[in-house]
């Protein structure tokens, strides 16, 4: 059962053109997945990302440039194209451009398309767009996977519910290795490396966090003790976010059931249930479940 929780002050700013005709069919295309055109759609858009991402690839290989060079040129023109015109269809066919031009989706898609034109101007730029690799985000609500589903919007869920515990834990991390960092150039000094305050904190990080990549190392025994210690309770502080977030996941119900690729023609979120009637994000109501009789 969903909880509806509308703010009439946002219902009255939310203006935008309805979804009707060739628009809704292109939407329903392009945004969700449980109909065959969907699927269909979305998989030959992941085969073209991952065949464009393939070939700046084999550009990059001199000795393959050289002899196919041409090919890799018009083929880089003919997807960034392509991508330009899905992108554009995209901005098209919802009531909120600016909305998608703002999500994640929506600035991948554009960066994915940006560096061919860039080239012009910029020469190498093109090499960017392996940045379409992040595209194939997507797979997950393509081919059905319902339980990666689920756990994508239960990991982001709890992520952002144990956000602030987190910021705070992070604080404290940050205020340590500042005062470690400190004692450390106060014990050492410059004839162990630790020429500066911001060099023995980002030694402090390192050891920290385990990674002691060892080009700076105390040389007395009371700074050893002291790294020892850090190197101990590194252990302990990286362990602490990874149980916020877990206890955060533990608290979550509501993705038990089945999502879908379901999306919201207001704020674009997805994964509605087939019977909800309204948004679980901004409160609009939902159209019609669009599905093939096979996935019912």
């Amino acid at each position: 059962m969903e909880i509806l929780n509308i703010n009439p002050d946002k219902q009255i700013k939310r203006i935008g053109k309805p979804l009707s005709g060739w628009r809704l069919r292109v939407y329903t295309i392009i945004f969700e997945a449980d109909t065959r055109a969907g699927r269909i759609f979305d998989l030959s858009l992941l085969l073209m990302i991952m065949l464009s991402v393939a070939v700046v690839f084999a550009e990059s290989v001199k000795s393959i440039d050289a002899r196919y060079g041409a090919w890799f040129n018009a083929l880089e023109w003919f997807f960034t194209i392509v991508f330009t015109i899905e992108y554009i269809l995209r901005l098209t066919c919802i009531r909120h451009p600016i909305r998608y031009a703002n999500s994640f989706f929506g600035v991948v898609d554009l960066l994915s398309i940006l560096p061919t034109y860039l080239a012009f101007f910029i020469p190498g730029s093109h090499m960017l767009a392996n940045i379409r690799v992040l595209r194939l985000l997507r797979i997950f609500r393509v081919l059905g996977l319902s339980a990666y589903v689920r756990e994508y919007y239960a990991l982001v869920t709890a992520i952002r519910s144990s956000g602030r515990k987190i910021f705070i834990f992070l604080s404290f991390v940050v205020i340590l290795t500042i005062i470690m960092g400190t004692i450390m150039y106060i014990v050492e000094g410059e004839e162990s490396g630790f020429s500066s305050i911001p060099t023995s904190i980002y030694w402090a990080i390192t050891t920290m966090t385990t990674v002691g990549y060892g080009d700076i190392s105390p040389a007395s025994n009371l700074g050893r003790f002291i790294a020892s210690i850090m190197m101990l309770a590194g252990w302990g502080i990286l362990a602490v976010p990874t149980g916020i977030v877990t206890v955060e996941m533990g608290n979550i119900k509501r993705f038990r059931q089945k999502p879908t690729t379901r999306t919201c023609h207001e704020c674009l979120t997805e994964g509605h249930l087939p019977e909800a009637k309204f948004c679980m994000n901004c409160g609009s109501e939902l159209p019609e479940y669009q599905c093939d009789e096979d996935d019912k």
